[in-house]
């Protein structure tokens, strides 16, 4: 997050915003900064969130759409942290500050138990808990209609990072630059129908998700977008297997392998897609690489990278340079 975002928020703003909601200040506690504020509370023994999202993230409309598509599953079955209303009724609230203000909204806090890595490596189940739950988004995802034309979520290219390469990667980088223009242009072409395309999450990884008894329990929607349906399926196979390094191959090939089978065994439980679209896989691989390469440069301090982070920048380089994908299919 910037760092003059940061600086905007003071107790002042953070306690307006907890009062919108009926929270005492004094039980919220920080629990992530990287693109909104993110805080827990408890209110009758019961766990939420509260997040302040900065309007140069989202605008309202946007948070409102995000909302608005949470809701949408929520009422059809699919289990996500609900988003809950203000004291006023409403589920955004603005709190102002100089020239600009923050979203404020509050979620039901999903429980459940967090897998992480290793954990989640080989995880027959978890692949095919989160088969079942991407297909039933997209199931439902080819009916859904947002209640009002402001709110529209936008589409797969307004993604934050691929909007701003150019402030993140240096311009001697002209092969990153080429790729970046030939992945764009390719995914481009591809055909859009009520089948394929429609409103995905965006950013389903483990860090967004908890396994509850009654299956997968998602949250963080707040990169959901207008996309194609096999994205959402290429970022979680991505963040499978980005873990294995170069001198990991045929480890990583496996494991993507693996995970397909588990995850597709799952998806065909509640919604059907055609293998064409499979096929694309790789190219949306392409895609999910080049968004974490520019985000690691926008996030990480680059002169202070463990050895894996540094073998793995450059691997990645060099993948997104030559246009090939971090595995084959």
């Amino acid at each position: 997050m910037k760092k003059e975002v940061k600086e905007l928020l003071s107790e002042h703003i953070l306690k307006e915003a907890a009062k919108r909601f009926g929270v005492d200040i004094l039980t919220v506690n920080l629990i992530g900064d990287f693109q909104n504020f993110i805080y827990e509370y408890k209110k009758q023994d019961k766990l939420y969130i509260l997040r302040l999202t900065h309007s140069s993230h989202r605008k309202e409309e946007m948070v409102r759409g995000e909302l608005d598509w949470i809701l949408y599953l929520v009422n059809n079955g699919v289990l996500a942290s609900k988003p809950i209303n203000s004291i006023q009724g409403r589920l955004t609230e603005r709190v102002y500050v100089k020239d600009s203000y923050f979203i404020v909204t509050s979620f039901e806090k999903a429980i459940g138990k967090k897998i992480g890595y290793p954990e989640c490596i080989s995880n027959d189940e978890l692949f095919e808990q989160c088969g079942i739950v991407t297909g039933k988004m997209h199931f439902l995802a080819k009916k859904y209609i947002p209640s009002v034309k402001e709110i529209q979520r936008p589409e797969w290219t307004d993604n934050y990072y691929l909007q701003n390469i150019k402030n993140f990667i240096p311009v001697d980088q002209y092969k990153v630059y080429e790729s970046y223009e030939a992945i764009v242009n390719k995914i481009n072409q591809l055909s859009k129908d009520s089948n394929s395309f429609g409103i995905i999450h965006g950013d389903i990884n483990v860090g967004n998700f908890i396994l509850s008894d009654e299956g997968i329990n998602i949250f963080d929607f707040d990169e959901c977008q207008y996309s194609w349906f096999v994205e959402d399926i290429a970022i979680q196979l991505f963040y499978i297997i980005y873990v294995f390094l170069d001198d990991s191959i045929d480890e990583r090939q496996a494991q993507a392998q693996h995970f397909m089978e588990s995850f597709m065994k799952g998806y065909s439980k509640e919604n059907s897609i055609d293998e064409y679209w499979l096929k694309q896989i790789p190219i949306f691989l392409q895609l999910r690489e080049l968004i974490v390469y520019i985000g690691i440069h926008r996030s990480v301090a680059l002169s202070n990278l463990s050895e894996w982070m540094k073998n793995y920048i450059l691997q990645s380089k060099s993948r997104i340079e030559q246009q090939i994908p971090i595995v084959m299919l």
